[in-house]
């Protein structure tokens, strides 16, 4: 199976490199890579050309204005060709080498509509300590209406899954990949398998990490894509995971 990775980046000449290193150092070498640039005005091209010839014809990417993260992931999408389709940001990086590989093993064997995993959290300063371990071990379709969601950066589905149920909603600011899902796992009910598996090392201040202000955009977010979807919820309902983030933050300090 060919698995397609899309990256979104704007400015990211900082990180971007350990990100398509990452893709690079991958088993599993079936793997269509592409990045859609939005125009940066940093080293982020210059560094994306330097790594071109190592993806061997590869590597697709375009450097164009866009309307945001959602749009360059649509863009990346409508460009694929692969089977399987994930996402993996211009700050993050795979974790180990056999991310893809298990991915591909998953597929190829049970033959689910989308695959989950793990991810965690670090500090730029430190790229080896976890500040949060974030795992989807826990997620059951009707947690959603608790806003509880797989972790996105490991989320792989099937191409023919975006024919059938569309792409991310650019409308949506910073919750298009909760509404995406909520689509997808709550109302398409796809057949979804998790694995136990840490997928990617993220780094902390993103736009879901970065503060009181983004968490309120993403309760207003939230509860428009249950009104659009016509999913019941409530505020209540979406704030009890609050609680469950807090033990998982002070638990991934104590065992990391």
């Amino acid at each position: 199976m060919k698995v397609s990775i899309i990256t979104a980046a704007y400015n990211a000449e900082k990180t971007i490199e350990d990100t398509i290193k990452s893709i690079l150092k991958q088993s599993y070498t079936d793997i269509e890579y592409i990045i859609v640039d939005g125009c940066s005005k940093d080293r982020t091209v210059d560094i994306i050309k330097k790594y071109e010839p190592e993806f061997k014809g590869r590597l697709k990417w375009i450097s164009e204005k866009d309307k945001g993260i959602y749009d360059a992931m649509n863009k990346g999408i409508r460009m694929a060709s692969g089977d399987i389709i994930g996402i993996l940001n211009s700050d993050d990086f795979f974790t180990s080498d056999d991310i893809i590989s298990t991915v591909n093993e998953t597929f190829e064997k049970h033959n689910p509509d989308a695959i989950y995993g793990d991810i965690h959290f670090v500090n730029d300063s430190n790229l080896n300590k976890t500040v949060r371990y974030y795992s989807s071990k826990i997620f059951r379709r009707g947690l959603m209406r608790f806003g509880f969601i797989p972790a996105h950066p490991s989320f792989y589905i099937k191409r023919e899954c975006f024919d059938k149920f569309g792409l991310y909603n650019t409308s949506y600011k910073i919750a298009a990949d909760f509404e995406f899902l909520l689509r997808t796992i709550f109302i398409g009910n796809i057949k979804t398998i998790y694995i136990p598996k840490d997928f990617v090392t993220m780094r902390t201040g993103g736009a879901s990490t970065s503060g009181i202000s983004s968490h309120r955009l993403i309760m207003k977010e939230h509860l428009r894509a249950f009104k659009e979807n016509n999913v019941f919820t409530n505020r209540f309902l979406l704030s009890m995971r609050y609680i469950y983030k807090i033990f998982e933050v002070v638990y991934s300090r104590i065992k990391y």
